[in-house]
C-alpha cells in the first residue's frame, strides 16, 4: 500500500474544498477488508463543507466516517486507515477513536490544535481503543494548499 496514491486522493477533496471557499481539508477512507486476500477500496471520500452547510461539524473527517459507516452498514470501521490532508483537530480525532478506526495518515502537523499530537486523543491510554498514526506524508503538497488558500483570503479581506 502506497501512502501516497491515497494522499493524492485527500488532496483532490481538498482542493475541491478551497474551490467551493471551504478550508481546504481533504479526507478518503480506505477498507482493507477483514481476510488476507482482500484488496484496499475507497469507502469514503469527502472535504470540508462547514461554510455550505453552515455545520461547525461538517469536517472532512466527520463528513467521511458517515460515508464509510454507511458503505460497511456498520459504525465500527475496523481494517480501516483515514487519510486527511491535515491533521485531525480533538472533534475529529475523537470520532476516529470512536469509530475504532486502527490507522490515521495525515499530510501536515496543526501545532496549535491538532488532535494526534497537541491533544493525542488517538494514543490516549485512557481510552479503549487508540491508533497507530503517520504523518508527514505529501507534506508540502498539503501545506502548500493550505498557505495559498489563506494568502488569497488575506488579500480578499484586504482593504482597497
Amino acid at each position: 500500500m502506497s501512502h501516497e496514491i491515497y494522499m493524492h486522493k485527500a488532496l483532490q477533496e481538498a482542493d475541491l474544498a478551497q474551490q467551493e471557499g471551504e478550508v481546504p481539508t481533504g479526507c478518503v477512507i480506505i477498507d482493507h477488508g477483514d481476510t488476507p486476500d482482500a484488496r484496499p477500496r475507497i469507502i469514503a471520500r469527502a472535504h470540508n463543507q462547514v461554510e455550505r452547510l453552515n455545520d461547525p461539524t461538517a469536517h472532512a473527517e466527520m463528513i467521511a466516517i458517515t460515508q464509510a459507516a454507511s458503505a460497511r452498514g456498520d459504525w465500527r470501521l475496523t481494517h480501516t486507515t483515514l487519510y486527511v490532508t491535515k491533521e485531525p483537530c480533538a472533534m475529529c480525532a475523537g470520532a476516529i477513536v470512536l469509530a475504532r478506526i486502527p490507522r490515521l495518515v495525515f499530510g501536515i502537523s496543526d501545532p496549535k490544535r491538532g488532535g494526534a499530537s497537541v491533544f493525542n486523543i488517538v494514543q490516549h491510554p485512557g481510552l479503549i481503543h487508540r491508533c497507530e498514526v503517520t504523518s508527514g506524508i505529501l507534506e508540502a503538497e498539503c501545506l502548500h494548499l493550505l498557505q495559498a488558500f489563506f494568502r488569497r483570503r488575506r488579500q480578499e479581506d484586504a482593504p482597497s
